[in-house]
């Protein structure tokens, strides 16, 4: 049982380290990152975010505390806008994620991913869509995955595919090869098996439309029971 002071000083705390991690994604110095991270996990966190912000010069991040889990962990809600321009044309990124953290004299020691989804636009009317995607399914059942389309396109035609990301392909920032097909106009929208054992599947969505193209992903977390998913 924690103690009535410990209680009430881990909100703060975390409150305090979310803020100077903020204002070290958002200063663009390794020097800043290295000083909210602890130095074990610093080269990997360092390598990505300077990969990340070389695809993304304009960046703008922002972390909040969020719910603790039942384990204890604290948690945060890190919200990341971009833009960038390649090849003629321009992108804009949406992407957020839930962080499940420990933390030790003020720097984070570990961390792992609980909830992800980005979107990432193109074009000069970037399409309006939704992620219909689920945060959890059960281990061995069918779910959806589905990409929709949020407004008519008439008799435009659309090309999509789907491609599970491996934990290399995360962790080095790869680019799928993903294989498209035609797509009806509302979307793509295809069914899933999840494993039979619990853990985590990352899923990459790309449609291309006229005027330019919408790729997403997204991390389902899979459990054993519903339990599992109300201690995350």
């Amino acid at each position: 049982m924690q103690s009535p002071g410990r209680a009430a000083t881990e909100p703060l705390a975390t409150g305090s380290f979310a803020q100077r991690l903020q204002r070290a994604l958002n200063s663009g110095s390794d020097q800043d990152l290295g000083a909210a991270v602890a130095p074990e996990l610093l080269p990997s966190l360092g390598r990505r975010y300077q990969s990340f912000r070389a695809d993304f010069p304009v960046l703008s991040w922002a972390v909040q505390p969020d719910e603790p889990l039942a384990d204890g962990r604290s948690t945060l809600l890190v919200t990341v806008n971009g833009a960038t321009t390649a090849q003629g044309f321009s992108y804009q990124l949406q992407a957020q994620e839930r962080l499940a953290i420990r933390t030790h004299a003020g720097r984070l020691t570990a961390q792992e991913v609980i909830l992800q989804e980005s979107l990432l636009r193109s074009g000069k009317r970037p399409l309006q869509v939704t992620m219909g995607i689920p945060d959890f399914v059960l281990t061995g059942s069918r779910y959806d995955i589905d990409l929709i389309v949020d407004e008519p396109l008439g008799q435009a035609i659309l090309a999509g595919g789907l491609i599970e990301l491996s934990d290399q392909q995360l962790d080095t920032l790869a680019r799928p090869n993903l294989q498209l097909e035609p797509l009806g106009s509302g979307g793509l929208f295809k069914s899933v098996r999840a494993p039979q054992r619990p853990g985590s599947q990352t899923w990459a969505l790309m449609v291309v439309h006229p005027d330019g193209v919408v790729t997403a992903t997204k991390r389902v977390q899979i459990v054993s029971s519903l339990s599992d998913k109300e201690r995350n």
